[in-house]
């Protein structure tokens, strides 16, 4: 049995009528064609996509901790890997590091 594709297949204009099509869009008050300044200024969709980057980045690491932190923090809801970072910085502050 043969693919049928599902996809519809897409006429081009001809040159004429890409013609047409143009000077109607540029006779369209409310839809004018982009200058070059506004085409430069254009940003990928991509790069607007997810979280802001962070100043304050964080490291990736795998700890072990003990059931009972662990459960805790969960138990606290939403955010709980923020609150125990928020706890880990506190005791940094009051135990400085002696060198």
């Amino acid at each position: 049995m043969s693919k049928v594709s599902k996809r519809p297949s897409i006429v081009m204009p001809s040159p004429e009528e890409d013609k047409a099509i143009t000077a109607a869009a540029k006779s369209d008050p409310d839809a004018q064609p982009l200058t070059p300044a506004q085409l430069k200024a254009m940003v990928p969709l991509k790069a607007l996509r997810g979280r802001p980057k962070s100043e304050n980045t964080k490291q990736l690491v795998s700890v072990r901790y003990s059931r009972e932190v662990i459960e805790y923090f969960k138990s606290t809801g939403d955010g709980w890997q923020s609150r125990m970072d928020g706890v880990l910085l506190e005791y940094v502050a009051q135990h400085p590091r002696r060198t």
